[in-house]
């Protein structure tokens, strides 16, 4: 057997490709051409022995072997990024504050910030919860160094990380979405799973009311148990105690909400930064659009 050595920058190439859908943004994020790009692509597959795409037209799809060497690259790029921070962390302190609805700070990023912790011992991380909108211009003012929110339709800027399927939830017991009109536990208007919500329920000719508004997901999650209402959260949230519904409970289906990572352009101290590339990347990482067959825009 031949023994042959990949080039951590075609892996870094290839996850970014499946996760953007794009060669045009991967180049964009890696800092190269697009033929650079495609170049790595193929030379990959030249190593391998492999056809990792399913060549035809502007989209691609991964093979079987490609969501394989896609599964590998992703091990193999986690360890390689968590060695490179090891070796860097100890010489990096500071004071980073980071914001996020508390919705996101309870399901998505405790595991993430627990081992960011211990590869930056020195870094202090400063947790502000508040509701998306609020937070995009905290970061404008450069109150808040980084942000995690939900993409709203009137907002620009900041990178994708993450896409969460938005679902109906209500207690295990509770019998609420059969009563009409339909009680609904949601967050205060402009928020984007609040309009889906309604949306949805208005397409499908539901009657609903308001039963509880709430800014904080603790108190959507208390009217849910209770029985009082249904409300509606990023499946990350569902929790024991609580039951996901669905079209055959007669509620239509919900789409997914993308997560915007932002950063402040006053935040440029090395501390901020390894926050800001550590969620990126893991966020990413746990993203459901790395998935063998996902399209992929050779544009």
């Amino acid at each position: 057997m031949n023994l042959i050595s990949l080039d951590i920058r075609m892996l870094r190439s290839l996850i970014s490709v499946v996760e953007t859908g794009s060669i045009t943004e991967t180049a964009r994020r890696l800092g190269r051409t697009q033929p650079a790009i495609t170049l790595q692509l193929q030379r990959l597959e030249e190593l391998t022995g492999k056809q990792l795409f399913v060549h035809g037209g502007r989209r691609l799809a991964l093979t079987e072997d490609g969501g394989i060497v896609l599964t590998y690259a992703r091990s193999i790029l986690r360890l390689h990024d968590e060695l490179i921070s090891q070796l860097a962390s100890q010489e990096i302190e500071g004071q980073v504050v980071l914001g996020t609805p508390d919705l996101y700070a309870a399901f998505i990023l405790p595991s993430i910030l627990s081992v960011f912790r211990k590869s930056f011992p020195r870094i202090q991380v400063e947790l502000n919860c508040a509701l998306s909108t609020p937070l995009v211009e905290l970061v404008k003012r450069s109150e808040v160094d980084i942000a995690l929110v939900t993409r709203m339709n009137d907002f620009t800027g900041g990178q994708v990380v993450r896409r969460e399927q938005l679902v109906w939830m209500t207690g295990e017991q509770s019998a609420a979405h059969q009563e009409r009109p339909i009680p609904l536990a949601l967050l205060p208007q402009g928020n984007i799973y609040r309009d889906h919500a309604i949306a949805a329920l208005e397409a499908a000719n539901l009657r609903w009311r308001i039963a509880c508004q709430s800014e904080s997901v603790g108190g959507l999650q208390a009217a849910a148990f209770a029985g009082m209402a249904v409300t509606v959260l990023g499946r990350s949230a569902l929790v024991a105690g609580m039951r996901e519904l669905g079209p055959a409970d007669g509620l239509p289906a919900l789409p997914q909400v993308e997560l915007l990572l932002y950063k402040s352009s006053g935040a440029t101290s090395k501390a901020a930064t390894a926050l800001h590339d550590y969620l990126a990347h893991y966020l990413r990482l746990g993203d459901q659009l790395g998935e063998t067959g996902v399209p992929i825009d050779m544009g």
